[in-house]
Protein backbone atom coordinates (compact mmCIF):
# COMPACT_ATOMS: atom_id res chain seq x y z
CA UNK A 1 0.00 0.00 0.00
CA UNK A 2 1.06 3.19 -0.64
CA UNK A 3 0.79 6.25 0.94
CA UNK A 4 0.80 9.56 -0.35
CA UNK A 5 0.86 12.70 2.15
CA UNK A 6 -2.19 15.00 1.67
CA UNK A 7 -2.51 18.78 3.24
CA UNK A 8 -5.68 20.90 2.99
CA UNK A 9 -6.38 23.37 5.10
CA UNK A 10 -9.31 23.06 7.82
CA UNK A 11 -11.95 25.68 5.85
CA UNK A 12 -15.21 24.33 4.77
CA UNK A 13 -14.74 24.17 1.43
CA UNK A 14 -11.71 21.83 1.36
CA UNK A 15 -13.06 20.15 4.45
CA UNK A 16 -16.25 19.10 2.24
CA UNK A 17 -14.88 18.31 -1.14
CA UNK A 18 -12.15 15.88 1.25
CA UNK A 19 -14.18 14.64 3.69
CA UNK A 20 -14.26 11.50 1.24
CA UNK A 21 -11.27 10.65 1.15
CA UNK A 22 -10.18 11.34 4.53
CA UNK A 23 -12.65 8.78 5.16
CA UNK A 24 -12.08 6.31 2.89
CA UNK A 25 -15.09 6.38 1.45
CA UNK A 26 -13.69 7.92 -1.96
CA UNK A 27 -9.96 5.89 -2.85
CA UNK A 28 -7.10 5.34 -5.15
CA UNK A 29 -6.34 1.66 -5.45
CA UNK A 30 -3.62 0.48 -3.93
CA UNK A 31 -3.10 3.97 -2.02
CA UNK A 32 -4.19 5.68 0.97
CA UNK A 33 -3.99 9.06 2.38
CA UNK A 34 -2.26 10.44 5.32
CA UNK A 35 -3.83 13.92 5.85
CA UNK A 36 -2.55 17.09 7.35
CA UNK A 37 -4.83 19.89 7.85
CA UNK A 38 -3.23 23.32 8.30
CA UNK A 39 -3.37 26.74 7.84
CA UNK A 40 -3.43 27.61 3.59
CA UNK A 41 -0.05 29.61 4.22
CA UNK A 42 1.32 27.10 6.32
CA UNK A 43 0.56 24.37 3.49
CA UNK A 44 2.03 27.02 0.94
CA UNK A 45 5.67 26.51 2.55
CA UNK A 46 4.93 22.99 3.15
CA UNK A 47 4.27 22.16 -0.49
CA UNK A 48 7.07 24.54 -1.48
CA UNK A 49 9.59 21.76 0.38
CA UNK A 50 8.13 19.11 -1.94
CA UNK A 51 7.23 16.82 0.90
CA UNK A 52 3.75 16.45 0.04
CA UNK A 53 2.33 14.56 -2.89
CA UNK A 54 -1.50 16.43 -2.98
CA UNK A 55 -1.52 19.70 -1.36
CA UNK A 56 -3.64 22.43 -1.41
CA UNK A 57 -2.74 25.75 -2.17
CA UNK A 58 -3.05 29.47 -2.83
CA UNK A 59 -3.50 30.13 -6.17
CA UNK A 60 -0.53 32.72 -6.33
CA UNK A 61 1.59 30.02 -4.70
CA UNK A 62 1.43 27.76 -7.35
CA UNK A 63 3.41 29.92 -9.83
CA UNK A 64 6.64 28.94 -8.11
CA UNK A 65 5.91 24.59 -7.53
CA UNK A 66 4.78 24.06 -11.34
CA UNK A 67 8.08 22.75 -11.85
CA UNK A 68 7.26 19.85 -9.54
CA UNK A 69 3.26 19.94 -9.33
CA UNK A 70 0.94 19.97 -11.58
CA UNK A 71 -2.64 21.68 -10.94
CA UNK A 72 -5.93 18.83 -10.64
CA UNK A 73 -8.66 19.57 -12.44
CA UNK A 74 -10.88 18.81 -9.21
CA UNK A 75 -10.98 20.74 -6.32
CA UNK A 76 -10.13 24.10 -6.73
CA UNK A 77 -11.53 27.52 -5.36
CA UNK A 78 -12.24 29.21 -7.84
CA UNK A 79 -15.19 31.59 -9.25
CA UNK A 80 -16.62 34.77 -9.17
CA UNK A 81 -17.98 36.72 -6.19
CA UNK A 82 -15.44 34.81 -3.75
CA UNK A 83 -12.76 37.20 -3.39
CA UNK A 84 -11.02 38.56 -0.29
CA UNK A 85 -11.79 41.68 0.77
CA UNK A 86 -9.92 44.20 2.45
CA UNK A 87 -11.89 45.73 5.59
CA UNK A 88 -11.07 48.57 8.49
CA UNK A 89 -12.62 50.01 11.11
CA UNK A 90 -12.43 53.41 10.78
CA UNK A 91 -13.66 54.40 6.94
CA UNK A 92 -10.85 55.08 4.96
CA UNK A 93 -10.16 55.39 1.78
CA UNK A 94 -7.12 53.77 -0.49
CA UNK A 95 -5.39 56.86 -0.52
CA UNK A 96 -5.43 56.42 3.48
CA UNK A 97 -3.53 53.18 3.26
CA UNK A 98 -0.29 54.28 2.11
CA UNK A 99 2.47 53.89 4.41
CA UNK A 100 0.10 52.21 6.75
CA UNK A 101 -0.26 48.79 8.18
CA UNK A 102 -2.15 46.56 6.32
CA UNK A 103 -2.45 42.74 7.47
CA UNK A 104 -2.30 39.57 5.06
CA UNK A 105 -3.07 36.19 5.69
CA UNK A 106 0.40 35.04 4.44
CA UNK A 107 2.79 36.85 2.24
CA UNK A 108 2.69 33.97 -0.64
CA UNK A 109 -1.53 33.77 -0.63
CA UNK A 110 -3.47 34.94 -3.42
CA UNK A 111 -5.06 37.47 -0.88
CA UNK A 112 -1.67 39.33 -0.67
CA UNK A 113 -1.38 39.16 -4.92
CA UNK A 114 -4.67 40.42 -5.28
CA UNK A 115 -3.75 43.51 -2.59
CA UNK A 116 -0.49 44.36 -4.22
CA UNK A 117 -2.29 44.34 -7.49
CA UNK A 118 -4.96 46.91 -6.41
CA UNK A 119 -2.77 49.24 -4.51
CA UNK A 120 -0.35 49.50 -7.77
CA UNK A 121 -3.42 50.71 -9.08
CA UNK A 122 -4.29 53.05 -6.54
CA UNK A 123 -0.39 53.90 -6.26
CA UNK A 124 -0.46 53.61 -2.66
CA UNK A 125 2.02 51.62 -0.42
CA UNK A 126 0.79 50.07 2.77
CA UNK A 127 3.42 48.32 4.90
CA UNK A 128 2.14 44.60 4.70
CA UNK A 129 1.97 42.35 7.71
CA UNK A 130 1.33 38.62 7.55
CA UNK A 131 -0.89 36.97 10.33
CA UNK A 132 -2.67 34.02 10.71
CA UNK A 133 -5.98 34.25 8.60
CA UNK A 134 -8.40 34.14 11.25
CA UNK A 135 -6.61 36.69 13.01
CA UNK A 136 -6.72 39.79 10.51
CA UNK A 137 -9.98 41.22 12.01
CA UNK A 138 -9.11 40.97 15.71
CA UNK A 139 -6.18 43.08 14.66
CA UNK A 140 -7.91 46.02 12.50
CA UNK A 141 -10.31 45.72 15.42
CA UNK A 142 -7.58 46.60 18.64
CA UNK A 143 -6.11 48.83 16.27
CA UNK A 144 -2.71 47.45 15.79
CA UNK A 145 -3.36 47.49 11.41
CA UNK A 146 -5.20 50.26 9.13
CA UNK A 147 -6.77 47.44 7.99
CA UNK A 148 -6.93 43.73 6.49
CA UNK A 149 -7.57 41.31 3.74
CA UNK A 150 -10.25 38.75 5.41
CA UNK A 151 -10.47 35.42 3.56
CA UNK A 152 -12.31 31.97 4.02
CA UNK A 153 -15.20 32.68 7.04
CA UNK A 154 -14.34 36.30 7.62
CA UNK A 155 -15.40 37.67 4.69
CA UNK A 156 -19.10 36.84 6.01
CA UNK A 157 -18.52 38.28 9.17
CA UNK A 158 -16.90 41.22 9.26
CA UNK A 159 -19.83 43.66 9.05
CA UNK A 160 -21.24 41.75 12.29
CA UNK A 161 -17.86 42.98 13.99
CA UNK A 162 -18.44 46.80 13.17
CA UNK A 163 -16.13 46.40 10.30
CA UNK A 164 -15.97 48.25 6.84
CA UNK A 165 -15.68 47.25 3.54
CA UNK A 166 -12.75 49.41 1.77
CA UNK A 167 -12.82 47.06 -1.38
CA UNK A 168 -14.15 43.53 -2.67
CA UNK A 169 -10.87 42.38 -4.07
CA UNK A 170 -12.96 39.57 -5.98
CA UNK A 171 -14.85 42.51 -7.90
CA UNK A 172 -12.12 44.72 -8.39
CA UNK A 173 -10.79 41.46 -10.46
CA UNK A 174 -13.74 40.46 -12.19
CA UNK A 175 -13.94 44.16 -12.81
CA UNK A 176 -10.67 44.24 -14.27
CA UNK A 177 -10.29 40.80 -16.47
CA UNK A 178 -13.76 39.80 -16.93
CA UNK A 179 -12.59 36.29 -15.39
CA UNK A 180 -13.53 34.10 -12.34
CA UNK A 181 -11.00 34.56 -9.49
CA UNK A 182 -9.28 31.87 -8.51
CA UNK A 183 -8.06 31.55 -5.23
CA UNK A 184 -7.10 27.63 -4.15
CA UNK A 185 -5.94 24.95 -6.10
CA UNK A 186 -4.81 21.73 -5.78
CA UNK A 187 -1.44 20.36 -6.36
CA UNK A 188 -0.57 17.14 -7.75
CA UNK A 189 3.00 15.72 -7.65
CA UNK A 190 4.35 15.00 -11.50
CA UNK A 191 6.45 12.41 -10.44
CA UNK A 192 3.24 10.38 -9.27
CA UNK A 193 2.06 10.09 -13.53
CA UNK A 194 -0.66 7.54 -13.90
CA UNK A 195 -1.44 7.27 -10.00
CA UNK A 196 -1.55 11.15 -9.68
CA UNK A 197 -4.70 11.01 -12.37
CA UNK A 198 -6.10 8.84 -10.28
CA UNK A 199 -6.29 10.95 -7.31
CA UNK A 200 -7.74 13.86 -9.79
CA UNK A 201 -10.21 11.11 -10.32
CA UNK A 202 -10.40 10.42 -6.47
CA UNK A 203 -11.17 13.77 -5.72
CA UNK A 204 -14.17 13.97 -8.03
CA UNK A 205 -15.75 11.11 -6.66
CA UNK A 206 -15.15 12.30 -2.88
CA UNK A 207 -16.64 15.77 -4.09
CA UNK A 208 -19.77 13.91 -5.36
CA UNK A 209 -20.61 11.87 -2.62
CA UNK A 210 -20.22 15.15 -0.32
CA UNK A 211 -22.87 16.57 -2.53
CA UNK A 212 -24.86 13.69 -2.63
CA UNK A 213 -24.77 12.81 1.12
CA UNK A 214 -23.70 16.55 2.82
CA UNK A 215 -25.24 15.06 6.09
CA UNK A 216 -22.17 12.85 6.30
CA UNK A 217 -19.96 15.47 5.84
CA UNK A 218 -21.07 17.80 8.17
CA UNK A 219 -19.97 16.65 11.15
CA UNK A 220 -16.19 16.81 9.95
CA UNK A 221 -16.76 20.10 8.18
CA UNK A 222 -18.19 21.42 11.35
CA UNK A 223 -15.71 20.54 13.61
CA UNK A 224 -12.81 21.72 12.35
CA UNK A 225 -14.56 25.14 11.22
CA UNK A 226 -13.37 28.51 12.34
CA UNK A 227 -16.32 30.01 12.24
CA UNK A 228 -19.23 27.71 14.29
CA UNK A 229 -22.25 29.45 13.11
CA UNK A 230 -24.00 26.57 10.47
CA UNK A 231 -25.29 29.32 8.31
CA UNK A 232 -21.99 30.62 8.19
CA UNK A 233 -20.25 27.48 7.47
CA UNK A 234 -22.68 26.60 4.75
CA UNK A 235 -22.80 29.69 3.20
CA UNK A 236 -18.82 29.50 2.84
CA UNK A 237 -19.68 26.13 1.14
CA UNK A 238 -21.97 27.24 -1.29
CA UNK A 239 -19.69 30.12 -1.95
CA UNK A 240 -16.18 28.87 -2.63
CA UNK A 241 -17.79 24.66 -3.62
CA UNK A 242 -18.57 25.82 -7.40
CA UNK A 243 -18.68 24.04 -10.41
CA UNK A 244 -15.38 25.02 -11.24
CA UNK A 245 -14.60 22.81 -8.27
CA UNK A 246 -15.79 19.84 -10.09
CA UNK A 247 -14.08 21.23 -13.33
CA UNK A 248 -11.72 23.70 -13.98
CA UNK A 249 -13.38 23.73 -17.49
CA UNK A 250 -11.47 26.19 -20.50
CA UNK A 251 -12.76 29.33 -18.35
CA UNK A 252 -11.12 28.11 -15.28
CA UNK A 253 -7.53 27.31 -16.43
CA UNK A 254 -7.52 30.32 -18.40
CA UNK A 255 -8.56 32.59 -15.45
CA UNK A 256 -5.74 30.30 -13.41
CA UNK A 257 -3.06 30.89 -16.48
CA UNK A 258 -3.87 34.85 -16.17
CA UNK A 259 -3.54 35.19 -12.08
CA UNK A 260 -0.22 32.59 -12.26
CA UNK A 261 1.41 34.78 -14.85
CA UNK A 262 1.25 38.17 -12.35
CA UNK A 263 2.68 35.49 -9.88
CA UNK A 264 5.82 35.00 -12.40
CA UNK A 265 5.06 32.06 -13.61
CA UNK A 266 6.34 32.06 -17.16
CA UNK A 267 5.75 28.69 -19.00
CA UNK A 268 2.32 27.92 -21.25
CA UNK A 269 -1.06 27.39 -20.21
CA UNK A 270 -1.10 23.89 -21.08
CA UNK A 271 1.53 23.41 -18.64
CA UNK A 272 -0.52 23.64 -15.65
CA UNK A 273 -2.65 20.91 -15.80
CA UNK A 274 -2.13 17.55 -14.25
Amino acid sequence: MTTLKLGISTCPNDTFIFYGLAHGLASVPGAGFDVRLADVEELNHWAATGEPHVCKVSAAAAAGLLDRYAVSRTGSALGRGVGPVLISKDELAPSDLDGRVVVVPGMATTARLLLDLYCKQAGVRPELRAVVFDEAAGCVEDGSAAAGVLIHEGRFTFQRRGLRLIQDLGQWWEARFDLPLPLGVILIRRDLGALGLQVERAIGASLRLARARPEEAWGYVRGLAQELDDRTIQQHIDTFVTDFSDDLGGEGAKALAELLSMAGFEGAAQDLLI
